[in-house]
Formats: C-alpha cells, structure tokens, sequence
C-alpha cells in the first residue's frame, strides 16, 4: 500500500493523540490525596506511585520533605505539594539564608523531575494553640517565596499555608462565615501576600468532624452527600444539599469580608474514618465508603458551589493510608483509601497494589505497546 507523506504524517498524529487522550482522561484536575506516613507498616515510596498511578490519582500532598519520596515521584508525572512542618517556622522566619537553604536541599534537586508544584508553609497554625507561629508564619511564607524567587522557581512552585476550620468565628449557614476577629491582624497580611502571588487559600474541611461533634442535631445524609431536605441560606436564599458545599462557601464568605473575594479555595484536606471510638458517631467503613464515593463523583464533575458556581471545586482526600502511629482516637488511625498492604480499604473505583493494578497497569503498557507498533509498522511500509 501506498502512503503519501502527508498522509502519513497525518495517521502518525492520529496515533500519538490517542496515547495522549488516554493519559490525559486520567486527570481531572480537581482530585487529589493526602500521602501521609506516620505508620510502620504501608508500602514503600515505589510501591505508592506505582499504587496512585493504577488510581490514576495524579495530584497528592506529603507533610514534609522527604528526600526518598522525592526521588520516588520523579518521572511518575503526579504533581506534589510538599510540606514545611510546623517545627522549622521560627528559624525560617528569622532568616533568608535559612530558607534559601531549605529549598536548595528540598526543590531545586529534584525539579523539574520530580514535578513539586507547591510547599505548604506550615499546617493549621493560625488559630492553632502555639500562637508565638501566628507571628512567625508569614515572615517565613515571604523568605521562602523570595528563595523560590532568586532561584527562578516561583513561577512553577506555589507558596500556600492550610488552615483549619479553627480559624472561622462563624460558618454556619454559609453567608455567615467569617474569621475569628483575633485573628484578623495575621489572617489580613497573609492574605494580601497570598493575593499578590496569586496563591489559593487552602482549607481543612471535615464534615465528619462537624457531624461526630453534634449527631443529634446534623443529618448524616447530608454529612455524607446522601439524598436529605438540605438547608437553605435565608441572606442567599442559596440552597444546600451535602455539607462540603456549604463549608467551602462559607470560607469563601469569611474571604469576601476580609476583602478578598477573588481568591480561590481549594480543599487541602477532607475525609471520612471508617473506624472510630464509641463517641465518634458515624465513623464506620459504610459512611466512609459513601463520604468519599460520593466525593469523588462530585469532584469529577468540574463544578462550583452555590455561591461560586464557576469556581470549579479541587480537593486533597485525607487519607492515602490508614496510618497506625498517628496518635489520638481511633479515627486518627483509619481515614485511609488504601490498607497498609496496598490493597483499597473500601470500593469507590480504585485498584489495589495487588493484583487488580497489576492488570491496570498491564493492560495501559500493551494499548500503548500497539500503538509504537502501528507508527513502526506504518513507517516500514
């Protein structure tokens, strides 16, 4: 058979683009998790990419910087967010060279390979019980984003700092969400900075912890996105079906009184425990099951909140693993996706590290095999 140049230039194409549709369909762009490693027993660094890769889980967040985990990511194409811990705050805020230093150790080597697209600048410290790290948190966002800077990286990696809901006077309903007033002098600073580097605003939101703190009175169907009447915001007269929805718009409120409207809120941790204390009510692997299913069919829609409906939601599920050291109640221990072994602690459409990833991943290496084949084949001809 004869083939023109053009033509086959053409079917080349075709054939390239039907590997990059298949990569591509595995990110949303709104999914990722939180890989955390306070336990003894999960799989290895290796064994995590190649596990969230059959997941297709192409975004994840780790606490720290660990130089293993980096090197483990790299080539992988999963974007990491890596943490600066609570611990290095003081030192980093007081010195330039300190945080010059933290990057060129904990960035600069493993970029662009390993793909670290943010650091998170400490966890949950404003109104946090240590309030001396209220004063020194953005001293030490500002040194680290000049580091980043000065080393032509700022463009690639985001500076953010996560909050929890321990920073809200108020948020409920949703148009009512505001920041405590003792934390305004911190809260406002950072966030101009956040908004001259165009950084999001990141929130810890757990509906399984509003729900434990009062089941008599929070309907679990709309703890865990099941059918329910919902509530309705009387300023907005906004509608609300699931509490996820309504503890986003109400940090969005909070951020709109503060004078930033504009700023975006992604979800840097949220979760359900599927095993808990006798006083963590509703903490069993069916809730779990149904919180993060039901998540994750939200996410893959690629939509808004009520109040911010073109604000497309993106959120970090807490938790990769069940993590046996983690200390506090039994729920701390159970928030993972994933069992220790690898294998997937409930359904909700992931691959365990064996065997069924194994195929996954068998079955992606031969579509892609064909494919060079075909352009070989064509090329022979």
């Amino acid at each position: 058979m004869d083939f023109s140049t053009s033509s086959l230039r053409f079917f080349i194409l075709v054939i390239v683009a039907i590997n990059n549709v298949l990569i591509a369909s595995a990110f949303t762009g709104t999914y990722g998790v939180n890989y955390g490693r306070i336990a003894d027993n999960i799989p290895s660094p290796e064994s995590v990419v190649t596990l969230m890769k059959a997941a297709k889980i192409k975004n994840t967040r780790i606490y720290d910087a660990d130089h293993e985990v980096l090197k483990a990511f790299k080539g992988s194409g999963i974007e990491i967010i890596i943490g600066l811990g609570n611990e290095f705050l003081r030192d980093i805020s007081t010195s330039q060279d300190r945080a010059m230093d933290w990057v060129k150790n904990n960035v600069e080597p493993f970029v662009p390979g390993t793909r670290i697209r943010g650091i998170a600048v400490g966890n949950e410290v404003l109104g946090g019980a240590d309030q001396e790290l209220w004063e020194v948190l953005l001293p030490a966002v500002k040194n680290i984003h000049t580091a980043l800077d000065l080393l032509h990286l700022a463009d690639d990696v985001e500076v953010s700092s996560p909050h929890s809901a321990g920073v809200f006077a108020s948020s409920f309903p949703p148009s009512a969400g505001a920041f405590k007033e003792t934390l305004v002098p911190y809260m406002k600073p950072l966030l101009e900075f956040f908004s001259q580097i165009k950084s999001p605003f990141y929130i810890n939101t757990y509906p399984f912890l509003a729900y434990i703190s009062d089941p008599e009175h929070i309907d679990i169907n709309y703890a865990i996105f099941k059918k329910n009447a919902g509530i309705e915001d009387a300023k907005t007269k906004l509608h609300y079906d699931n509490m996820f929805e309504a503890q986003i718009d109400a940090t969005y409120a909070a951020l709109e009184k503060a004078g930033f409207e504009k700023m975006e809120v992604i979800v840097s941790e949220t979760g359900w425990a599927s095993k808990g204390d006798a006083n963590e009510a509703g903490a069993t692997l069916s809730n779990a099951r149904t919180y993060n299913l039901n998540l994750r069919k939200r996410l893959l829609k690629k939509k808004g909140t009520p109040y911010r409906p073109k604000m497309v939601v993106k959120a970090y599920v807490f938790a990769m693993f069940n993590e046996n050291l983690k200390p506090g109640p039994t729920s701390e221990r159970n928030f993972g996706l994933f069992k220790a072994d690898g294998s997937i602690s409930y359904d909700i459409g992931f691959t365990g590290l064996v065997p069924s990833s194994a195929t996954s991943l068998f079955s992606f290496k031969v579509m892609a095999a064909c494919s060079t084949a075909l352009v070989l084949m064509v090329l022979n001809l």
